[in-house]
């Protein structure tokens, strides 16, 4: 047997939410402690039904030979009619049912409690032939072969007719009685405990099922809910999004765990806002000094040196230039909307094929990705401008899979070398090997594309090709 195909099997059946665990492992208890009581106990509920009817049969069987030895023989038939039931049989005949009395010490018993209490002193004769737990016991002579029952023995002429119908199953239990007049009263029973004893026991098991179900549904509900809610929050958080603070409700602990979070997203908006405006101020009064050099370099008469320091310093205002956007970006709080990533793509492609470059789409289907357009396709922008810049002719593939759509940007370029492909999304770093400086570029793109993503909970890696080329894989979630 392949255990890992069964482990595999099991795990898909197990359910994945709190409430449906809780419930199916409540469940299963209940069935389990059931099973167990219905295990030990069944036997004590037999035996108690049983030695219940034979008590009652027993003190019905005293009080009908005292009534029989008061009562004219003309009515003495009405009366043994009237206590028959579909159990047992009473009638007087010449012949006892219970040949001998028994010999074992419980039948001595009861034939000494009935002795006592019949008036007359008659001989009583008990036995008894079935077992309380187990039930009738085959009987079986010396040779091993079968006996037949009791009230085989006694005379056609003296049985009642409906004897042969109530003892077609084998007796439990067989007494005679002598009354004064030398005739008998016999006694046989076939008993057997009420058939749907289960029943009571199943109602009883699905009455409490569901009232678990409904309990502990109400109850994991007022905790998940709650948890359902921060999940969201926490999401949208990851990916940038602004939220209001969650109201606290649920249980003393999950209000305690929405309001550590609610400090926490006002702390984290906080530092990000404070360290956006303060790489904004930065990057602002840099103009100043960088404009003011460039103006004293114009005036330096060794046109080497001049030309190498208006070079660095329009570097310089570049990537000043740059990184304000990128700060004033940041800042700007754009809202998150659906978004149809098929048009948004399109566009991209259509800008490059204005400019004069090949770019292609091929789209699976469409998609409606929730997102912030504006920075999104600003990220998908950089990375198509990346590729055409270093490798001509670009392609754009995106397919959705397990809750997720990937986008794969690919160029025709020489690629990047394998040890440096994380480097290229570190900001202000240019690879000279394959992207050289005259090509354009500060080395903000890709370290701006990668923090889109990531504010959208999304991923990003590079991969060469097998022979050449660069390929951009992005992964955002869809819902």
């Amino acid at each position: 047997m392949n255990f890992s195909i069964v482990k595999r099997g099991l795990g898909f059946l197990w359910p994945r939410s709190l409430a449906s665990q809780l419930i199916v492992l409540l469940l299963a208890a209940i069935f389990a402690a059931q099973a167990l009581s219905i295990w030990i106990f069944h036997d004590e509920r037999r035996i108690a039904l049983v030695a219940a009817a034979r008590d009652n049969l027993l003190a019905r069987a005293v009080s009908i030979a005292e009534l029989l030895e008061d009562t004219p023989i003309a009515l003495q038939s009405r009366i043994l009619e009237a206590s028959s039931s579909r159990f047992a049989v009473f009638w007087l005949g010449d012949t006892p049912l219970a040949r001998t009395p028994g010999t074992s010490r419980f039948e001595q018993r009861l034939q000494g409690i009935i002795s006592e209490r019949l008036n007359h002193g008659q001989t009583v004769h008990l036995n008894i032939l079935a077992d309380e737990k187990r039930g009738p016991k085959v009987r079986r002579d010396a040779n091993g072969d079968t006996v037949d029952p009791s009230w085989r023995s006694v005379p056609k002429k003296e049985r009642p007719y409906n004897l042969r119908k109530i003892m077609n199953k084998p007796e439990d239990l067989s007494l005679s009685i002598q009354m004064t007049d030398g005739r008998w009263l016999n006694v046989a029973t076939s008993y057997r405990p009420p058939d749907g004893a289960f029943r009571s026991l199943i109602v009883q098991l699905l009455l409490t099922s569901i009232a678990t179900v409904v309990i502990i549904g109400f109850a994991v509900r007022r905790v998940t809910r709650p948890l359902k809610e921060l999940a969201v929050s926490a999401e949208k958080l990851g990916r940038g999004e602004e939220r209001k603070p969650i109201e606290p409700s649920g249980p003393k602990e999950v209000r305690a765990l929405t309001s550590s979070f609610n400090d926490m997203q006002d702390r984290l908006t906080r530092f990000v806002k404070d360290r956006t405006r303060m790489l904004a101020a930065i990057s602002h009064d840099l103009r100043t000094p960088i404009t003011s050099l460039r103006i004293r370099a114009e005036f330096i008469d060794d046109d080497e040196n001049r030309e190498k320091m208006i070079e660095t310093l329009d570097e310089m205002a570049a990537m000043t230039e740059a990184t304000l956007r990128f700060a004033k970006d940041e800042a700007h709080s754009e809202g998150a909307e659906e978004t149809d990533l098929g048009a948004m793509l399109e566009s991209l492609a259509g800008d490059q094929i204005d400019l004069g470059h090949e770019c292609s789409v091929s789209l699976e289907k469409d998609v409606m990705l929730t997102c912030r357009p504006v920075a999104l396709k600003r990220a998908l922008r950089n990375l198509v401008e990346n590729g055409v810049r270093y490798g001509g002719r670009v392609s754009i593939h995106a397919v959705t899979t397990n809750g997720e759509v990937v986008i794969r940007v690919s160029d025709e370029g020489p690629g990047i070398p394998e040890d440096r492909l994380k480097d290229v999304f570190e900001p202000f770093v240019r690879l000279e090997e394959s992207r050289s400086e005259e090509t354009g570029g500060i080395g903000l793109g890709l370290a701006i594309a990668r923090s889109i993503i990531h504010a959208h909970g999304g991923t990003i890696k590079l991969t060469n090709g097998d022979e050449a080329g660069l390929m951009a894989e992005v992964r955002l979630p869809t819902r």
